[in-house]
């Protein structure tokens, strides 16, 4: 778990201060500026659009008895894209893009499912109830 932290809170940051700065050498502070927003932007936009469709996914599968579990899954990687898209900077942007991205995105799913199953044959599943 240490070193999970320690890539999400000090290897990442370093690697997007890194191409921020390498992106604004090359095509200058305010285009870079532009190109962040830009970025945030139109991931916004995917993400809400994705998450819609996953969103009507869930119900229409539901609404015949059926489990939803690729939907569930599919709507974590939307949720996961999203919160990727809101942090500043382009290596987590192109992170979630890939995330939101539906023909890209199964490849995820089926990593997560993978992970999920083994937890579960491990028995390493938990689960909080607050009452």
């Amino acid at each position: 778990m240490g070193k999970v932290l320690l890539l999400v809170f000090i290897i990442i940051p370093a690697l997007e201060i890194w191409a921020i700065i390498e992106v604004g050498q090359r095509i200058g502070g305010w285009q870079t500026f532009g190109l962040i927003l830009l970025t945030g932007f139109a991931g916004a936009y995917l993400a809400r659009k994705e998450g819609s469709k996953v969103w009507a996914q869930v119900q229409r599968q539901m609404s015949v008895g059926q489990m939803p579990g690729d939907a569930i899954l599919d709507g974590v990687c939307v949720l996961v894209g999203g919160l990727l898209l809101l942090s500043p900077g382009f290596l987590t942007d192109i992170a979630g893009i890939i995330l939101l991205i539906p023909f890209t995105r199964p490849f995820f799913r089926n990593m997560l499912s993978a992970w999920l199953r083994n937890k579960i044959a491990n028995g390493q599943n938990y689960f909080f109830f607050r009452r």
